[in-house]
């Protein structure tokens, strides 16, 4: 349309949107009503945000809290059971009781023994405590190439004395340092090897077998300890330690001048001098008799040898040795024989071994039982005679009164040497001596 066609030949409008107007201004009340609205939806997303962390809240406060009465609780149950590991315990009065299996069958043990309390926390903290203990023990690292060693249990397994009222710690304590209860056996003087043996095998407290009776005097008489259970060759061996140990002590202080040897001469006349005399004031003095016939070159002649030549280990003969028997070729038989015996007759004690180590300084060369317990000694066969016919005269008393022998050490004569030729015989010639066995 050109200006000619408008009929009111106003000029032309150019065609477009028309201009933008700037923003108006907000007025107070507007934006407070903004300010408003903006804070009420911070609001709502903080809210929005607590609902979305709401379960970890829960889960975390659960945790606590569980936690808290669990700590709670262990410290009630650490209180009861220390109180309950220090505290007295049941037992009335001391108690042996035999400790063998794992740990809850020694607690279940010790509840029927009335040593501890049977119920849950009393076992329970034993149980702990002996586990504790073997945690503890140190582990011995093994040698390189070799399998690892099973640690050793924390309890010693035996027979324990349990104090009156005695505690689980105490219970523990000595099961764990093996404080078992010591068991006694006292082999005296003068004993054989068998009838040493014999007597370990007779005791009930002892187990297992003897494979093989050591040699003769090869055992120390003495009291030894042992625990129930003890195996009998084990304890042989001790003896026999002892013995070997005693001996060399002996044979090093022994008397320059002594008459014997070797070690095994020693044993040999102390066996002897144990046999012929229960005094321990007279062995010195036998053994000094004994040491002059050796160094004279006399047959020792004494009967227990003889005695042994007969039974061996045995021991006893049980009846009176018979004049035939002094005279029957034995290597034992010291009145047929020369000097020492091949080898001992018993097992001597310290005291014979030193006695004979160390013989008394004097000229005797006899002794006879005096009716009394001990011996009359001489210097002189006729000294010797004199004292013979005294026992003699002595026994025919009491047996004439009836009364009673007293109980005396052997009544063994040793017996003087076959005299010379020519030489005078005693108008009284010397009886062979006896022995009672």
């Amino acid at each position: 349309m050109t200006d000619a066609s408008r009929p009111d030949g106003a000029p032309e409008i150019p065609a477009g949107p028309p201009p933008e107007a700037g923003p108006a201004p907000l007025t107070r009340r507007e934006r407070r009503r903004l300010e408003k609205e903006r804070i009420r939806a911070q609001k709502r997303a903080t809210r929005a945000s607590r609902r979305t962390r709401h379960p970890f809240i829960i889960v975390g406060s659960l945790l606590f809290t569980f936690t808290f009465f669990l700590g709670i609780a262990a410290l009630i149950g650490f209180t009861a059971g220390r109180s309950q590991y220090e505290e007295v315990g049941p037992l009335q009065q001391e108690k042996i009781v035999n400790v063998s299996g794992g740990t809850l069958e020694i607690a279940d043990l010790l509840a029927r023994e009335g040593v501890m309390d049977g119920g849950a926390l009393a076992k329970t903290v034993f149980f702990g405590m002996v586990q504790a203990a073997e945690w503890g023990t140190k582990k011995e690292e093994p040698k390189a190439g070799a399998a690892p060693k099973r640690p050793e249990p924390a309890i010693k397994r035996g027979e324990y004395l349990f104090a009156k009222g005695v505690s689980i710690r105490g219970v523990i304590e000595q099961l764990t340092e093996g404080k078992v209860v010591q068991h006694q056996i006292t082999l005296p003087e003068g004993l054989t090897s068998q009838q040493m043996v014999a007597r370990l095998v007779e005791n009930p407290i002892l187990s297992g077998q003897v494979r093989e009776i050591p040699k003769e005097g090869a055992l120390l008489p003495d009291t030894y300890n042992f625990p129930r259970g003890f195996p009998r060759d084990q304890l042989l061996q001790s003896l026999q330690a002892a013995q070997r140990r005693v001996l060399q002590q002996v044979w090093d202080r022994r008397s320059p001048d002594s008459p014997v040897k070797t070690p095994e001469q020693l044993l040999t006349l102390a066996s002897i001098v144990e046999k012929e005399t229960g005094k321990a004031e007279e062995r010195t003095r036998v053994a000094g008799v004994f040491a002059n016939r050796l160094r004279m070159g006399m047959k020792l002649q004494s009967d227990p040898t003889t005695v042994y030549g007969l039974v061996g280990g045995k021991g006893s003969l049980g009846r009176q040795l018979m004049r035939r028997e002094l005279e029957q070729p034995t290597p034992y038989n010291t009145y047929v024989i020369s000097g020492l015996p091949p080898g001992p007759i018993a097992n001597p004690g310290r005291a014979s071994l030193e006695a004979a180590a160390n013989p008394m300084r004097h000229k005797e060369i006899f002794f006879v039982a005096d009716g009394t317990g001990g011996h009359a000694f001489a210097e002189t066969l006729e000294q010797h005679n004199r004292n013979v016919a005294r026992l003699r005269e002595l026994e025919r008393q009491r047996g004439q009164t009836g009364a009673p022998a007293p109980t005396i050490a052997p009544p063994t004569a040793v017996q003087p040497p076959a005299p010379a030729p020519n030489a005078p015989r005693a108008q009284n010639p010397t009886p062979q001596g006896t022995v009672q066995q």
